[in-house]
C-alpha cells in the first residue's frame, strides 16, 4: 500500500509542476503583444521603447510618460514662436513709415511758423498742425526719440548754441499726448558730459516737466551700420536706439559752423554717430549726406527762436546771436534745412551737404516746388 501511495504523490507533483509550466508559457505570450500597442505612441515617444521592456507591458503605465514625454517635445515649437514675434517691431515701424510720406489732403509740405516775442512751444504746436499734426508722425504706443544738439556744456540757451529748451519740451508733450509709450531726448556733445551739458542747455528740466526722459548715450549701444548708398563711408557705428525707435525726431538750431557754413537738420544726425573726426576726414558733406541716407528721421522741426550768426558752432558771444522767433516743421530734412538756409541770407546750394542730400534723393530743394505754409503767431 505504501507504494501506491508514494506513486499518487509523484503523480499529483507531475501535474503540479506541469500546471506551472503552462501557467508560465501563457505569461510569456501574452508579454510579446505589449510592444505593437506601444506602436502608436512611439510618434511622441521615440526614446522611451528602448528605455525599459517591461515599461510598456501594462499600458496604463505607458499612458503618463506620454504626457511627461510632450512638454520636452513641445519646448521646441513654443520657443519656435517667439521669433515670429520679434518680427512685431518692423510691423510697428511700417506705419510711422507710411505716415511721413503721405502728407493728409491739404497739410503743408514745409510749415514755418513765426512771431515776435511768441511762445516757442506755440511755435511748434502750429508749424507741426500745419503740416498734419503730431498724430501723423506718433501713434499710441509708440517709442519716441528727440534728437535736438546740445553740442556742448558751455552755454545757456540764450547763446543759440544749443536748441531752445522749451521748443524740446513742446515737442515732448506733444508726442506724449499723441499716445507715445515713452519719449526720450539725448545727444552726443563734443564739449562736457551728456549730464552737464543737459543741464546746461536747460533741456534737462524742460524735459523732466514735460514728462520727458533725459538718456545719456552709452558707448556700448553704438553698432556697424552698412551704408549701401554712401559715397564716402560706407559702414559707421550709429546709436542703437535711434535705428530700434518707432519714431525719430530731429530738432536742430539753426546756426553757424566753421566747416560746413550751417548746421541743420542733417548735420545734427552727426550726434547719434561715432568717430566724428573720421568723417570730417573723408569729405564732411559727402558724409554727412551718406549717414542721412540710413538714419531717417520721420520729422525735422528746426529752432530759429535764437539763431548763430557766426563763430559756431559753440558760439559764446551774444553779439553773434539773433532772435527771430521761428520754427520750421516738415517730414524732409531736405526742404527744412533748405528753408532755414534763407534765414542767413543764403540758398539751399550754398551748403554742399544739402545740395548731395538733394543729388541723392533724400528730399527736395526747391522751395518754389514745394507748399510751404507761413503762420503768423
Amino acid at each position: 500500500m505504501s507504494q501506491p501511495s508514494s506513486r499518487r504523490t509523484f503523480l499529483k507533483s507531475l501535474i503540479a509542476v506541469s500546471t506551472a509550466g503552462a501557467a508560465l508559457s501563457v505569461s510569456g505570450c501574452g508579454s510579446k503583444p505589449a510592444p505593437t500597442p506601444s506602436a502608436p505612441a512611439s510618434p511622441t515617444q521615440s526614446a522611451p521603447p528602448p528605455a525599459s521592456p517591461t515599461a510598456p507591458i501594462p499600458s496604463p503605465t505607458t499612458a503618463p510618460p506620454s504626457p511627461t514625454a510632450l512638454p520636452p517635445t513641445q519646448a521646441p515649437t513654443a520657443t519656435s514662436v517667439p521669433p515670429t514675434a520679434t518680427v512685431a517691431p518692423t510691423a510697428t515701424a511700417q506705419p510711422v513709415a507710411t505716415a511721413t510720406t503721405a502728407p493728409a489732403a491739404g497739410a503743408a509740405y514745409l510749415a514755418v511758423a513765426r512771431g515776435a516775442k511768441a511762445d516757442p512751444a506755440e511755435l511748434v504746436r502750429r508749424a507741426v498742425k500745419a503740416i498734419g499734426g503730431i498724430e501723423r508722425f506718433v501713434k499710441k504706443g509708440n517709442d519716441v526719440i528727440v534728437k535736438p544738439n546740445i553740442c556742448n556744456a558751455y552755454h545757456g540757451a540764450e547763446y543759440a548754441s544749443t536748441t531752445n529748451p522749451q521748443v524740446v519740451a513742446a515737442i515732448v508733450s506733444l508726442c506724449l499726448g499723441a499716445g507715445a509709450k515713452r519719449v526720450r531726448v539725448m545727444d552726443f556733445p563734443f564739449g562736457g558730459t551728456p549730464q552737464a551739458s543737459y543741464q546746461t542747455s536747460g533741456i534737462a528740466d524742460a524735459v523732466k516737466a514735460a514728462g520727458g526722459e533725459m538718456e545719456a548715450m552709452s558707448s556700448m549701444r553704438f553698432r556697424d551700420l552698412n551704408i549701401p548708398q554712401g559715397k564716402r563711408i560706407r559702414q559707421w557705428r550709429v546709436y542703437g536706439d535711434i535705428l530700434d525707435a518707432d519714431v525719430v525726431i530731429n530738432v536742430p538750431i539753426a546756426k553757424d559752423h566753421g566747416a560746413t557754413r550751417l548746421t541743420l537738420g542733417m548735420k545734427n544726425l552727426m550726434g547719434v554717430v561715432q568717430d566724428r573726426t573720421g568723417m570730417h576726414s573723408r569729405g564732411l558733406d559727402q558724409s554727412i549726406a551718406d549717414i542721412n541716407t540710413v538714419i531717417k528721421p520721420q520729422l525735422t522741426i528746426v529752432d530759429a527762436v535764437r539763431i548763430l550768426m557766426a563763430n559756431g558752432p559753440t558760439g559764446g558771444n551774444l553779439a553773434d546771436v539773433k532772435k527771430i522767433d521761428t520754427v520750421i516743421a516738415s517730414a524732409d530734412v531736405v526742404a527744412a534745412d533748405a528753408y532755414a538756409t534763407t534765414l542767413f541770407n543764403l540758398k539751399p546750394d550754398d551748403i554742399d551737404y544739402i545740395r548731395y542730400g538733394a543729388e541723392m534723393g533724400l528730399g527736395q530743394m526747391d522751395l518754389k516746388a514745394m507748399k510751404i505754409e507761413e503762420i503768423g503767431v
